[in-house]
């Protein structure tokens, strides 16, 4: 069985595997999440000039009455949504996802799934 610890490394070392591959540019930025054990934190950023474009969380004030009652999922749904509005709005249409190291369920899938439903492509 893995400590915490380790778990959180492996996950750091993919990470760092798939951001060697991928970067995010002004036409198309890059759309990293970040989970805790309670949160999700979703950025678009552009790595060209080292800004970030948009960012939501599950903190986000915006959000504060709406998600209340939900499960970890739905939250995430929700932050994807607000993402892509925020995202839209600024002008940024498509994106590159970084799932950062994580596997492509549950949160992070939901988060991806309200995204696109809002109208952001990747």
């Amino acid at each position: 069985m893995f400590r915490k610890e380790s778990r959180n490394l492996l996950r750091k070392k993919r990470h760092m595997r798939i951001r060697s591959k991928i970067s995010g540019t002004a036409d198309q930025p890059r759309l990293n999440v970040f989970r805790s054990s309670s949160q999700i934190y979703a950025q678009i950023i552009d790595d060209l000039s080292g800004t970030t474009v948009v960012s939501a969380s599950s903190l986000d004030h915006e959000l504060a009455g709406k998600l209340e009652g939900l499960d970890k999922k739905g939250k995430a749904k929700k932050v994807g949504e607000l993402l892509a509005q925020r995202a839209l709005d600024k002008g940024v249409q498509t994106v590159i996802f970084d799932r950062g190291g994580y596997r492509y369920h549950g949160r992070v899938k939901s988060l991806a799934d309200g995204a696109r439903e809002v109208g952001l492509k990747f």
